[in-house]
């Protein structure tokens, strides 16, 4: 089966200007592909890389230098290092999906809105969107009296799973994970791990980063391992 994602060479260099414009290697010679339906972990200490390697690949980053090559829906093969800000507004939108441990939402929006906007702006009805949303809402076990409430108010925990649900919903081609059960409770992965075995068994292909090892065994397919902005030979999950 062919690749969705390929890196190849992918590095990354921060200017620190304040210090004399003093640079500092985020990663470097980064290089893996990963095929439909399949999940890659990376492990790591902090400062690693790891996140770096996923911003790169979401375009939060600017990367340096390699390439990023993905299967498009949209576009065909396309190098997400070099493209435009339009296009990867557009795959955003439609087929590559972030989660982070931090929401970063405007503050007057509700728990509902936040998740119903991730089917609207995929085209999708409002009463569908809203009905979807209210589903996953659940399958994360955020209470039913939360979901008129704004998110600011949340715990660290269910801004998680408010944030796992507003990006899985839309079950996107590429989904890109940072620290999914960062701030969960041994109950609330479960149902982290049931959602991304089932967006496995339809096909979304997905990268994660990971410090809890236990949890990413049960879901990857592949094992990185980053140490100083190198990507270590992979372990079979």
């Amino acid at each position: 089966m062919s690749f969705i994602l390929k890196v190849e060479d992918l590095n990354k260099t921060f200017t620190l200007h304040q210090f004399n414009k003093k640079n500092i290697e985020g990663c470097r010679q980064v290089s893996f592909s990963v095929r439909k339906g399949e999940f890659v972990g990376i492990t790591g200490k902090s400062g690693a890389g790891k996140s770096t390697v996923l911003k790169c690949i979401y375009r939060t980053y600017i990367p340096s230098g390699g390439k990023i090559l993905y299967k498009s829906n949209q576009y065909g093969e396309i190098d997400l290092s070099k493209s435009s800000e339009q296009e990867i507004i557009s795959l955003r939108r439609q087929e590559i999906g972030y989660i982070s441990q931090f929401l970063k939402i405007l503050p007057q929006v509700t728990a509902l809105d936040v998740v119903t906007e991730s089917l609207l702006e995929m085209g999708c009805e409002r009463e569908y969107a809203n009905h979807e949303a209210a589903i996953m809402l659940k399958h994360f076990e955020l209470p039913e009296k939360l979901w008129d409430a704004y998110p600011h108010t949340f715990s660290g925990g269910e801004k998680l799973r408010l944030n796992l649900a507003q990006a899985m919903i839309k079950r996107s081609k590429l989904l890109l994970l940072d620290e999914p059960t960062a701030a969960l409770d041994e109950k609330s992965k479960a149902p982290v791990r049931e959602m991304i075995l089932e967006l496995k068994r339809a096909g979304t292909t997905m990268v994660g980063i990971f410090h809890d090892v236990a949890f990413m065994r049960d879901v990857v397919d592949s094992h990185y391992h980053m140490s100083e902005g190198f990507l270590k030979e992979a372990i079979v999950a």
